[in-house]
């Protein structure tokens, strides 16, 4: 059998160049509603569509006669999907998962009745409510729960030189329909009726504030992917468990829009003034810097080979030559001028690192409506207005009521193995890197796209590499998402729960990944076309397939650029942003791993947002890469100061030796997990009994204190009176006695 061929992805374009045009990237929560659901799905689960609709049909005509589901009411909908929905409690196995089937071809529309795309989109959005009234959710919850528990399934899959898409069968069905209910409902349309309004929230709630104390679906999610990641269960399909962990994270925590509008609620309630501005917004209304220009970066090359390069510099040339010196060029092993040495230095650091992560991470022992936005008067030239830090801000976590919010409840059931969730996470997010080298020991993330019989021909080969590479894609994406989101929420719920986790991600080795990922041909990711367009659900299940060819798979779609892998990369950025702002120690890290040239390399991808959150890593380490960095990128310097945010007395483009000089980084970082530690277990500690815990000796204390009495004793208080206290003799002579 003939292996997968690499991804394909266009000819690289040289730096700087003109043919390299501005990206209209619309930065959001998510992709497009269909773009959304098609990614839940591999080419290589195409065929199963059919197997789904024969499994429905099967049963449908055998319940209903001489008519199709498009027209029957709602009332015959409800009862045909509740005799479905008993068709699970079924002992056989290969039974069940033929209901299964049946409902997941109800969540994906029944597009067999359907004429178009739209009627597809439409009839599933209107088949995942229904299904969300009659209970589906709670009872393929229960089937999950059985399968993840599968100890069977689990040992088959363990035995097995080599795992494909059969052994996660059932487990991708239940997932599929779980997947498309949250992300049907999660999304609001403007025609909604109000009882699927009322259906959205009691969703949310359902998802957020789990009843029974039982733990929330989240978390179930989370222990899917350690479970993985250990070795354990190396057949669950990891795609669809992250992109259903992502969908459920923004549905029950909120996404960009619904964290504005909490910060601008909680301001308001602590009596701060309100944001000047919102972020977002304003990065929208930027334009993306120009790079360097090509054919004078080659001619300064030349020069500094040669030895000749003038003290002064023309004034007409100065903006593009200033910004090359001391830097490698951006496209490695694409171009000539390359500097080898500092490319093996670079990967070797990173990979020192990463080795760590890939055996297992060593950790220290030690509802408001939005108000419109007002125009804010900016300095002339810059879009942001600067901000002073708050110098009392230690009082205040000190004292902070706790709210019982989806935030809350999620960052307490994750507490105690939150690091094992951000290793796990950490894991999956390397393998699928495109810079990541193939090892041995690494996890395979692949079980749910390899077929059960690889490729024999070309086209086969063809088709799977690009299926391969999709399929890593959005494991980034997701993985990138759900991160960056986690981070935000928590940071607004309380910050000392954002710091545990950004401090488990920066001992599991987040900051070297993240540069890992970075340093390949950023340009080349972003344009990159692994996808097929005709086999993108809804379209492959209502047009007959054109036979495909080697230059249909070549020539891809004609989109300018992979709008998941522009998101995954400014996601990745701001996580990096999140986790070395104000931090000493971990902004030493990156100018330890020489990130400033694989940061430059990604000022080449000319889109704003992208763009900004380069700059602002550059910016904090601009005082320690030297002068003369900050001498030869002057063009670099110039863009921070346009682009980023600066704040009273900032002098981050003239840092001095003080400033510079190392200091005890293990301390800073030991500092702040003493607070981190204090918190959790002043908040989230319950005291044990002991032995040797103090005797209150007060009487208006004892009988002062209330006791939790069981529910029954209300009941039956008066008898135990009558029985303990009323007819039991009072024996005075023992009282003195004992006196």
């Amino acid at each position: 059998a003939s292996r997968p061929r690499a991804g394909r992805s266009p000819p690289p374009l040289p730096q700087g160049s003109v043919d390299c045009p501005n990206l209209e990237f619309g930065y959001g929560d998510a992709d497009g509603f269909a773009a959304e659901l098609s990614e839940l799905y591999s080419y290589t689960e195409e065929p199963e569509f059919i197997t789904n609709r024969r499994c429905f049909e099967e049963d449908f005509h055998a319940q209903v006669q001489g008519k199709r589901w498009l027209e029957l009411g709602v009332a015959q909908q409800k009862a045909y999907v509740m005799r479905l929905l008993d068709g699970l409690e079924v002992v056989s196995r290969d039974k069940r998962l033929r209901v299964a089937r049946a409902v997941l071809y109800l969540a994906q529309g029944t597009f067999g009745d359907c004429d178009n795309e739209d009627d597809v989109l439409h009839w599933s959005r209107h088949n995942n409510f229904l299904l969300y009234q009659m209970g589906t959710f709670s009872a393929f919850l229960e089937l999950l729960n059985m399968e993840i528990d599968n100890s069977q399934a689990c040992s088959s899959a363990l035995r097995k030189p080599a795992i494909s898409l059969a052994d996660s069968t059932e487990l991708r069905v239940l997932l599929s329909v779980m997947y498309l209910m949250v992300e049907n409902i999660r999304v609001e349309q403007e025609p909604d009726p109000p009882e699927w309004k009322a259906c959205r929230e009691t969703f949310r709630t359902e998802l957020s504030f789990p009843v029974h104390t039982e733990e929330p679906f989240a978390l179930l999610l989370f222990t899917m992917v350690t479970k993985f990641c250990s070795g354990h269960a190396p057949h669950f399909p990891m795609k669809k468990v992250l992109l259903l962990l992502w969908k459920v994270l923004l549905f029950t925590l909120g996404g960009f829009e619904a964290l504005q509008a909490m910060k601008v609620k909680k301001r308001e309630e602590l009596g701060l003034p309100p944001l000047p501005e919102d972020s977002i917004q304003v990065m929208r209304s930027m334009r993306a810097a120009s790079p360097p220009t090509y054919s004078i970066e080659l001619v300064e090359q030349q020069q500094q080979k040669r030895g000749h390069r003038s003290r002064r510099v023309r004034a007409d040339k100065s903006q593009d030559s200033l910004d090359i010196y001391n830097e490698r060029d951006p496209f490695k092993n694409d171009e000539a001028g390359i500097d080898e040495e500092e490319n093996d230095d670079v990967d070797s650091g990173i990979e020192g690192e990463l080795d760590l992560m890939e055996r297992d991470a060593i950790i220290p022992a030690m509802p408001a409506q939005r108000p419109p936005i007002e125009r804010v008067s900016f300095p002339k030239g810059l879009p942001w207005a600067p901000k002073v830090r708050q110098k009392d801000i230690e009082h205040f976590l000190e004292a902070k009521e706790v709210q019982e919010t989806p935030c809350e409840i999620l960052y307490r059931a994750m507490l105690y193995s939150l690091p094992q969730y951000m290793i796990a996470l950490l894991k999956i997010l390397l393998a699928a890197a495109p810079t990541s080298k193939a090892k041995t020991d690494s996890i395979n993330i692949l079980a749910d796209v390899l077929p059960e019989e690889m490729p024999i021909t070309v086209l086969q080969s063809m088709k799977l590499g690009i299926d391969v590479n999709r399929h890593k894609e959005i494991i980034v994406k997701s993985i990138s998402a759900l991160l960056l989101l986690l981070l935000k929420h928590l940071k607004l719920n309380h910050i000392y729960q954002f710091e545990y986790v950004s401090q488990h991600l920066v001992f599991a080795n987040c900051i070297p990944l993240i540069l890992k990922f970075f340093n390949q041909n950023i340009l080349s990711y972003i344009t990159a076309k692994n996808s097929i367009s005709v086999l993108d659900y809804p379209y492959c299940t209502v047009h007959d397939l054109p036979e495909l060819t080697a230059e249909s798979l070549e020539a891809g779609d004609n989109n300018q650029f992979c709008w998941r892998n522009l998101f995954s990369c400014i996601n990745l950025l701001r996580v990096l942003n999140k986790l070395t702002k104000w931090k000493h120690s971990r902004t030493m890290m990156l100018v330890v791993f020489k990130s400033a040239p694989i940061l430059k390399r990604a000022l080449k991808v000319k889109q704003a947002m992208m763009q900004l959150y380069v700059l602002k890593l550059l910016k904090i380490q601009t005082k320690y890469l030297g002068r003369q960095w900050r001498k030869s990128n002057m063009k670099t310097m110039s863009a921070i100061y346009q682009k980023v945010r600066h704040r009273m007395n900032d002098d981050w483009a003239y840092g001095n030796d003080i400033d510079a000089r190392p200091w005890d980084f293990q301390a800073e970082e030991c500092t702040l997990r003493a607070n981190i530690e204090a918190f959790n277990s002043r908040r989230y500690d319950k005291p044990q009994d002991s032995e040797f815990a103090p005797v209150d000796n007060c009487l208006q204390s004892v009988l002062g204190q209330r006791l939790e009495l069981p529910e029954d004793f209300h009941y039956s208080y008066e008898l135990w009176l009558e029985r303990e206290v009323f007819s039991q003799p009072i024996r005075w002579e023992e009282l003195l006695h004992y006196q």
